[in-house]
C-alpha cells in the first residue's frame, strides 16, 4: 500500500527541485513508508525501515560517508535525497555515491532549493491516499468473498474470482501437493501445472500466510477448526500488495467454509477426479490440459499402463437398479483409500448411478496383475459392503482409456451372481453374460426375451406364483432337476410338478437342451433390467 521511491520522485514538488539519480537505481522499487528530515550522521538507530531520508548534508562527516550509507541500508532505509548548495555545491562526494551503489540504496540530488516540509506533506498525502485505496479494495474483497461464501460457491468459482481480482494464476492443492483446482488467469495451464508436486514440496512456509520470494508464491493454508487440509497458492512473481494477501486469505476462508458445508456431499478431491474421468469417457469435452491436470493430481497418463476399473455394490446386482449417492460416495472413498494403501496412482470418482469408476496408472516396468490383486484385496477389505470389481483391458494411450473404462463397466454389469468367488472380473470371466450385457440395449434381444418369458412372467404376476424363479434354478444347475429342487427348497415331486406347469404355460419341453438354453438366455437378458 506504500508508494515506491520512483513514484515519490515523480511528485511535482520533488520534480521542481530538478532531481537526479546518482546511485542505487536497483532500489527504485523500494516502498516508502515515511519521510524523515535528518541532518545528523547517527540517524540510523532512530529509523524503523522504509523511510526516505531528506538531508542537506551539512552535519555529515567527510570521512564517515560510507559508514553512514551502510547504516541506513542496514535498517532498511528506502532512499536518500540530498539537496545541493549548502554542503556540496554541484555534486555529492564519490564515497557517498560508491557506498549507495554498493548497497543498492537510491541516492538522489536536488539542484534547486526545495522545501522539505512540502515534500513531507506530499509524500504523506500519497501514502494516505494509497492506504485509503487499499482499504477500499480490501472492503470490496471482503464483500465479494462473503457473497460467494453465503451463496455456497464451488471452489472453481472462488478461484476464478481470485484470478480475476489479482490477475494472477491460482492453484488449490492438498497438503500432499495434489492439485484440486486451479485458474491460470489467461496463462498457459500446462506450464503452470508442470511438475507441480515436486515444485510445491520444495516450498514451505512457517506462517499461515506467507510469500516465498524464491518461488514467487503467495501461500495461505486452507482449513477450519484446526483441521488444515490444503494450500492456496497465488503465483506472484513480484512481492504481492496487501490487497492480494487479503484476497488469498478471504478465498481460503470461503474454501474452508464450503468444505464444512459440503462435508456430507462428494469431497472436492472426488469431484476433481470425476471431472477428469468424465472427460476421458467422453461425457464432457476433453480439455487440452487434461494430461497436465491429471499429472498434477499425482496420476500421470503418459508412458504408463492404464487400467479401467469399475466397482459396484452387490445390492445393485441383486435387484436394485441404482445405488444411492451416499453408498457410492462411501465406496469411492474406500476405493481411493485402497489405492493409497497400495501406493498406486489412480483417478477415482462416481460418474453414474451404478458404480464407482477408477483409472489406475501403473509404471511400465511394474506387473499389472500383482497391482490389481493388491488393490482388489484392499477394496474388498475397506468397502462397507460386498462389492463386485471389474477390470478393463490394459492400455498405454489416453485415446484408449475410454475403451478400458467402458469394458470395466460392462463386466461389472454382467458380473456373476456369486460376486465373492473371485477378487475381480475381466471380460473372459463373464462369457455369455458379458456378451448379453453388451447387447442389452438391442431391441431385438429384448423382444426375444419377452417372447420367451412373457407368458410365464404374466402368470407369476397374476397368480403370485414363482415359476420364473424355479425355471432359473433349473438353468443355473445345468438342467439337473434334483440339484435344482434342492436349491429351490422343494421336494423333487413338488418341483417336477412345477416344471410341468412351466412347460404347459410356455408350450415347450424342458427336456429339449435348445429350449432350456433359449430360456436361460432370456432369463439373463431379463435380469439385466431396462
Amino acid at each position: 500500500m506504500y508508494p515506491t521511491v520512483a513514484e515519490v520522485v515523480a511528485l511535482p514538488v520533488i520534480r521542481q527541485g530538478k532531481p537526479r539519480l546518482v546511485a542505487g537505481s536497483a532500489g527504485l522499487g523500494r516502498r516508502v513508508r515515511w519521510v524523515h528530515v535528518a541532518e545528523i550522521a547517527d540517524i540510523a538507530p532512530l529509523l524503523r525501515g522504509g523511510e526516505l531520508v531528506l538531508t542537506t548534508g551539512v552535519m555529515l562527516p567527510e570521512s564517515g560517508l560510507a559508514r553512514y550509507v551502510e547504516e541506513l541500508a542496514a535498517v532498511g532505509c528506502a532512499g536518500l535525497v540530498v539537496e545541493l548548495g549548502r554542503r556540496w555545491r554541484d555534486d555529492v562526494p564519490a564515497a557517498l555515491v560508491t557506498a549507495a551503489e554498493h548497497h543498492g540504496l537510491p541516492l538522489l540530488t536536488l539542484s534547486e532549493e526545495t522545501k522539505y516540509v512540502a515534500v513531507t506533506e506530499a509524500v504523506v498525502a500519497l501514502i494516505v491516499d494509497a492506504q485509503l485505496a487499499e482499504l477500499r479494495a480490501a472492503e470490496q474483497v471482503h464483500e465479494t468473498f462473503t457473497a460467494l461464501t453465503v451463496a455456497g460457491a464451488e471452489p472453481s468459482e472462488v478461484l476464478r474470482e481470485v484470478a480475476r481480482t489479482s490477475g494472477l494464476p491460482v492453484v488449490l492443492e492438498t497438503l500432499g501437493h495434489d492439485v484440486l483446482a486451479y485458474d491460470a488467469a489467461g496463462h498457459d495451464p500446462v506450464r503452470l501445472l508442470d511438475d507441480w508436486a515436486a515444485r510445491s514440496r520444495a516450498v514451505t512456509v512457517s506462517e499461515r500466510t506467507a510469500y516465498d520470494t524464491a518461488s514467487g508464491w503467495l501461500i495461505t493454508i486452507v482449513g477450519a477448526r484446526g483441521a488444515d487440509w490444503g494450500r492456496l497458492v497465488v503465483v506472484s512473481p513480484e512481492p504481492p500488495p496487501h490487497r492480494h494477501v487479503v484476497v488469498a486469505e478471504r478465498a481460503a476462508s470461503a474454501l474452508a467454509v464450503h468444505r464444512l458445508v459440503a462435508r456430507d456431499r462428494e469431497s472436492l478431491e472426488r469431484q476433481t477426479h470425476r471431472t477428469l474421468l468424465a472427460q476421458l469417457l467422453g461425457q464432457s469435452p476433453q480439455s487440452p490440459d487434461l494430461g497436465a491436470r491429471a499429472a498434477a493430481l499425482g496420476v500421470p497418463l503418459e508412458r504408463r499402463q492404464l487400467i479401467g476399473v469399475a466397482v459396484r455394490p452387490v445390492s445393485v446386482l441383486q435387484g436394485q437398479t441404482l445405488a444411492t449417492q451416499e453408498v457410492l460416495r462411501d465406496l469411492a472413498e474406500a476405493t481411493a483409500l485402497a489405492g493409497r494403501r497400495v501406493t498406486v496412482a489412480a483417478l477415482v470418482g462416481v460418474v453414474d448411478d451404478t458404480s464407482v469408476r477408477a483409472l489406475l496408472s501403473v509404471p511400465l516396468t511394474v506387473g499389472v496383475e500383482g497391482v490389481l490383486r493388491r488393490v482388489a484385496r484392499e477394496i474388498h477389505r475397506t468397502a462397507a459392503s460386498e462389492v463386485v470389481i471389474a477390470v478393463g483391458t490394459t492400455v498405454t494411450s489416453t485415446a484408449d482409456v475410454r475403451r478400458s473404462l467402458g469394458e470395466a463397466a460392462h463386466v461389472a454389469g454382467a458380473a456373476l451372481r456369486a460376486p465373492g468367488s473371485q477378487l475381480y472380473h475381466r471380460l473372459d470371466d463373464v462369457r455369455l453374460r458379458g456378451l448379453l450385457h453388451l447387447l442389452r440395449d438391442d431391441e431385438r434381444v429384448r423382444a426375444f426375451a419377452d417372447r420367451e418369458l412373457g407368458l410365464l412372467l404374466a402368470r407369476d404376476t397374476a397368480q403370485g406364483s414363482r415359476l420364473v424363479e424355479l425355471l432359473r434354478r433349473l438353468c443355473e444347475n445345468g438342467g439337473n432337476k434334483s440339484a435344482a429342487a434342492a436349491a429351490a427348497h422343494l421336494s423333487r415331486t413338488a418341483y417336477y410338478q412345477q416344471l410341468r406347469r412351466i412347460e404347459q404355460v410356455l408350450g415347450v419341453s424342458l427336456e429339449d437342451p435348445e429350449s432350456v438354453l433359449s430360456l436361460y438366455v432370456a432369463l439373463l437378458v431379463h435380469e439385466m433390467g431396462p
